[in-house]
């Protein structure tokens, strides 16, 4: 069996606001219409059904032209009515191995995948499955602004989309329907079709004022996986002449400097491929080649704001870092404070985001014969 799904996007509703059509409308980075199709992106054949002068707008969400199709994807000019639309779609599939259809609201970009599972499976026993809600409030029957009376609500429910049907079965209900249903369901029970209902899902909100984007935003944020990327950097430069060593971006007095093609800062080094790392985007050679003579004697804190904002490009944050300084001499103490300043300052966090350390070797190795100065470091990004 064949199930395909046809996303309805022809209507011109505005009370939403922005502008445009409520489905075309931005919702957490792009277009409502594209959540609504994406829902049954696991499903073998979809169909976007368009008013004619969305056609761009449906170009930039599937890559088609109305009346092209490419595997999965299908656009059809819809008609003037949301029942003629649909029977435009269903006249679209027709030769195409379709067995089962499932009919949705563009306007309704959450749906999950549990529900359209369970309309699928409501359809091995009914001709047509639809989900829905029961009414909890009380229900009032108005005349004017004051309440005349109250409605009983049991038996009652709140319908919502996709709507599931045997393709064939719709089709012909479609066919000979007069026109002017509410939805598929009216369609399907004038025709004598059994409708069985399916447990809905409050998620599964049509978009019809500019609150309810608000609240849409609020669940896809809260469906969002939280995206974590811990790295890591190791680094080491070796004693010269000098009279001063940069370390994490503060100048500090010493006997001696490090050797490097740049400022040689150990540990601004080290935190900077800690980030790269967490990017999988390599060491600072990869970005700032040493065979490049414009980086020679460059301030290292170049090479760090070029990695944070290279995260910030991809969306992500830093939650923390830590540096450790691995020397017997210079004293680190003294200094930790201000190397913990500075580094705030070029990656724009606060300080307390930030740690600067030291420690030594016990005098073992070349950090313990004062050859030279190590560091190690760590970087936290999170998804923003």
């Amino acid at each position: 069996m064949t199930t395909a799904a046809i996303v309805l996007a022809a209507g011109r509703g505005t009370r939403a606001g922005g502008g445009l059509p409520k489905q075309w409308r931005d919702l957490a980075g792009r277009p409502v219409v594209a959540h609504a199709l994406a829902a049954f992106a696991h499903l073998p054949f979809r169909v976007l059904v368009i008013h004619p002068e969305d056609a761009d707008l449906a170009r930039d969400v599937t890559g088609e032209s109305a009346g092209d199709s490419a595997g999965d994807a299908l656009v059809v000019v819809g008609g003037a009515s949301r029942d003629q639309s649909v029977r435009n779609a269903l006249e679209a599939l027709q030769g195409r191995g379709i067995t089962r259809v499932l009919i949705h609201d563009g306007a309704r970009p959450l749906i999950g995948r549990a529900l359209v599972d369970r309309l699928v499976a409501a359809l091995d026993h009914a001709a047509g499955a639809a989900p829905a809600l029961p009414v909890t409030d009380a229900l009032w029957r108005a005349e004017g602004a004051r309440v005349a009376g109250t409605v009983d609500r049991t038996g009652l429910f709140r319908a919502q989309t996709p709507q599931a049907f045997h393709y064939d079965a719709i089709l012909a209900a479609h066919r000979g329907h007069s026109g002017g249903a509410a939805d598929d369901v009216e369609v399907a029970r004038a025709a004598g079709l059994d409708v069985a209902i399916v447990e809905g899902d409050e998620d599964n909100l049509k978009l019809t004022w500019p609150a309810d984007f608000a609240r849409a935003e609020a669940i896809l944020k809260g469906r969002r996986r939280m995206d974590i990327r811990l790295g890591n950097g190791f680094d080491v430069h070796a004693f010269t002449e000098g009279d001063h060593v940069w370390l994490c971006g503060v100048r500090v007095p010493h006997d001696r400097a490090l050797l490097g093609h740049s400022d040689a800062d150990v540990g601004m080094h080290a935190l900077t491929d800690a980030i790269y790392g967490a990017l999988a985007e390599g060491d600072i050679g990869r970005h700032f080649p040493p065979s490049d003579p414009q980086w020679k004697g460059a301030a290292s804190h170049i090479f760090l704001r070029h990695a944070i904002d290279l995260a910030a490009e991809r969306g992500f944050s830093l939650a923390n870092c830590d540096v450790t300084l691995i020397c017997e001499r210079p004293k680190i103490g003294p200094h930790a404070l201000a190397m913990q300043a500075a580094l705030a300052d070029i990656l724009g966090v606060d300080p307390s985001r930030v740690s600067v350390k030291a420690t030594t070797s016990e005098r073992l190795g070349f950090t313990g014969r004062e050859e030279g100065i190590a560091a190690i470091a760590t970087a936290t990004l999170v998804q923003a």
